[in-house]
């Protein structure tokens, strides 16, 4: 594919993005960062963050409630699993708005009302009109200060959590994800994933008392950040979320997470599917924690296209020309304590196994020795901003883009932060991520093999 034909692209699609947003909503600090919308942050008496992000939407709100609690709080031996369990016990209802009327209310207004849960947060959203905004905020503060279960409900919902996490088992991406996490962290509680350890699921019908405890430790409005967007005026919205959150009682109790002590050797696992499938493989090596301002850490971002993305040469070689796997991918955490670069692919052929780890390894050994080409990194760049901008488009999408940011750091400033960063990273600082990240021994290697 022709680089400057996909570099005039990106140019045409910034200058169509920017006259798709109105110069109304344009920022002084957009003028000079990335982020586009004006953005009204501010934090009530009791802790509870808000931000208010006006856009032009044909009278479309989305309210997100960000809960800065995923699987990474669960710090406690045997009660693993509970932020995703609570995902579900806030759909419950209160002795206000029970769950029929709860669900009256959202099928009355049209709203669409989901939630999930991951490793640093629990986000709860709607998308509404605008005209709704005040009866959604009565029925979401109310779920949020007075959840209320019986003990036979609790139960019915730990049954159903243990038939999703029995369904995902079925899986063997989340089969690989699971044990790989549990071999990469030893100590910390990145080492389960957010569905928890089955047999601490297992358990949970026994832990109602304990799961009481749980919402009133994190489920606090100074563990809370409100991010609507959408048709809003901000200083009216502002005095209802006083009005409604307002008497919301502080009390979050922060956890006590363990730190993850230093890898010093490579781990291998092998890992079992009962089912058929593909074999799949993973490097995983050790990253740093969410760093917007640190060059390093957002190089190491880049890396992960420029060595393994889908425009990379490791790509064109194993994909495309050998056709020996069927996709290749690399990631890095955006998380609030030291996570992974992952590396995953899926082998057509078994016997090739090895001989695809070893492409990965002298990728990842020609990225530590050499800078990249100056031309592909400006490509990545521009990429990497031309697909955040034009993920912006509508109020959800813009509040989705920001809840794992506002839960890691507490605001929206880290997303000018890292951009800003971006545009200063070199090559050379792509070279040192390469040698800070990719190294073999602070990865874990695993390796799935599906049954006969």
């Amino acid at each position: 594919m022709n680089i400057t034909r996909i570099t005039q692209y990106q140019r045409l699609s910034w200058i169509l993005l920017a006259c798709l947003i109105p110069a109304a909503a344009m920022t002084d600090a957009g003028a000079a960062g990335v982020f586009p919308y004006e953005t009204h942050t501010e934090t009530l008496d009791n802790g509870l963050g808000v931000i208010l992000i006006p856009m032009s939407s044909d009278g479309l709100v989305a309210y997100w409630s960000v809960v800065r609690t995923g699987s990474r709080d669960e710090f406690e031996v045997g009660y693993s699993g509970f932020a995703h369990f609570f995902e579900h016990m806030m759909f419950r209802g209160t002795e206000n708005y029970p769950a029929d009327a709860y669900n009256e209310w959202i099928t009355k207004m049209g709203a669409d009302a989901n939630a999930y849960t991951t490793d640093d947060l629990t986000a709860y959203h709607l998308g509404i009109a605008a005209e709704d905004l005040e009866q959604v905020m009565e029925l979401e503060s109310d779920r949020f200060r007075n959840l209320a279960y019986p003990e036979e409900s609790f139960k019915t919902e730990a049954g159903a959590v243990y038939g999703e996490y029995r369904k995902n088992r079925m899986n063997p991406f989340f089969r690989i994800f699971e044990a790989g996490q549990e071999a990469a962290f030893k100590k910390h509680t990145y080492g389960h994933t957010t569905m928890g350890y089955e047999r601490d699921i297992k358990r949970m019908p026994e832990m109602y008392e304990y799961s009481k405890g749980f919402f009133s430790r994190y489920y606090r409005p100074d563990n809370v950040v409100l991010v609507i967007v959408g048709d809003i005026d901000p200083a009216p919205t502002l005095e209802l979320i006083k009005k409604h959150y307002g008497d919301w009682e502080p009390g979050y109790v922060a956890p006590q997470i363990t730190e993850e002590p230093e890898q010093t050797s490579e781990r291998r696992i092998d890992v079992t599917y009962e089912g058929r499938t593909l074999p799949i493989v993973a490097l995983a090596y050790k990253s740093d924690r969410y760093s917007p301002g640190d060059r390093t850490y957002v190089a190491g971002a880049l890396l992960t296209e420029l060595a393994f993305g889908e425009t990379s040469d490791l790509h064109k070689k194993l994909v495309l020309d050998e056709q020996v796997v069927e996709f290749v991918s690399a990631s890095m955490d955006r998380s609030r304590d030291p996570g992974l670069f992952s590396i995953f692919a899926r082998v057509k052929d078994p016997e090739k196994i090895d001989y695809v780890i070893g492409e990965i390894e002298k990728t990842a050994n020609a990225y530590r020795d050499n800078p990249p080409d100056a031309q592909r990194l400006a490509d990545a760049k521009s990429r990497s901003k031309y697909g955040f901008l034009m993920g912006l488009d509508t109020p959800d999408r813009v509040a989705g883009q920001m809840a794992r940011i506002v839960a890691i750091t507490g605001g929206v400033a880290a997303v000018d932060e890292y951009y800003g960063t971006l545009d200063a990273v070199t090559a050379e600082d792509v070279q040192a991520a390469a040698q800070r990240y990719l190294e073999n021994k602070r990865r874990t290697v695993a390796v799935l093999k599906g049954g006969s």
